[in-house]
């Protein structure tokens, strides 16, 4: 059933759904991943990281309203269910207990990381069949590569 009209084509409509369902995905595992580690982190540098993994939790979940609101726009619906995200999430899962905070950053550049590099896949892919949805995930994509480079800076010596 199609409620909603899109002006999209079909083959567009593809493309564009299964790169916001993709970023849908990664942007509410990436909240509870970053969740699951702010209460359970411990160590010396506790307070800064835990304050940080808020901010990761804040912009993980305002993105994943856009681009869910994004989909559904376009006639195309949203799935952010648990199961779905279970099943389809391209990050690791963490560990149970507590994480020392060197170990709750190296979990953060690494989520980070893959979710940058599925996100640049999807600027590409919606450079073409629609510039909107490739604007939102240009913005998206600057915000976590930003939160990447802060959590890099936590681990380097100097």
């Amino acid at each position: 059933m199609a409620v909603v009209k899109s002006t999209l084509s079909d083959e567009a409509r593809k493309t564009v759904g299964d790169a916001l369902q993709g970023a849908l995905v990664d942007m509410v595992d990436l909240s509870l991943l970053a969740k699951q580690v702010h209460w359970n982190i411990v160590g010396p540098r506790f307070r800064s990281i835990h304050l940080q993994l808020d901010e990761i939790v804040a912009t993980a979940r305002e993105y994943s309203d856009t681009v869910a609101e994004r989909a559904a726009a376009l006639g195309i619906t949203p799935d952010g269910r648990a199961e779905t995200v279970a099943k389809t999430s391209g990050i690791d899962t963490v560990k149970d207990g507590w994480i020392k905070d060197d170990d709750a950053v190296q979990i953060l550049v690494e989520a980070l990381g893959a979710v940058v590099s599925r996100m640049r896949e999807r600027v590409r892919a919606t450079d073409e069949p629609d510039p909107v949805t490739q604007d939102i995930l240009i913005s998206l994509t600057a915000d976590l590569e930003k939160a990447s480079w802060m959590f890099q800076a936590e681990n380097v010596e100097v």
